[in-house]
C-alpha cells in the first residue's frame, strides 16, 4: 500500500491546500466534488498541483505536518519546480 502527500491549489498561486491520504485518486475526487465539506469547498480549491508517495503512513503524515509549517514560497518553488505549468495532475492519476 502506498500513501500521499499532496497539495491542492484553487488556482496557479492562489489559495492552497497539504493533505495526506491512502487512496490519492478517491480523495482528490471528495475534494473536486465538495464531497467534503470544510476548508477546501469553501475555497474551490480542487486543483492536484503536487503530490508526492510514501511507503509508510506514518512517513507520509510526517511530512505533511513539516510541509504546513513551510512559507508559502516554499510551497510555490516546489510546485513551480515540478509542475510549472500548474496543470491538474488528477488527469494523469489513472493512465
Amino acid at each position: 500500500m502506498a500513501f500521499y502527500v499532496y497539495i491542492l491549489a484553487s488556482k496557479r498561486n492562489g489559495t492552497l491546500y497539504i493533505g495526506s491520504t491512502d487512496d490519492l485518486s478517491r480523495r482528490v475526487w471528495q475534494h473536486k466534488t465538495k464531497e467534503l465539506r470544510g476548508f477546501t469547498s469553501k475555497y474551490d480549491v480542487k486543483l492536484l498541483v503536487w503530490y508526492d508517495v510514501f511507503d509508510t503512513r506514518e512517513a507520509a503524515f510526517v511530512r505533511e505536518r513539516q510541509m504546513k509549517e513551510w512559507q508559502r514560497r516554499w510551497k510555490l518553488e516546489l510546485i513551480e519546480k515540478n509542475n510549472p505549468d500548474w496543470e491538474d495532475l488528477y488527469e494523469t492519476l489513472n493512465r
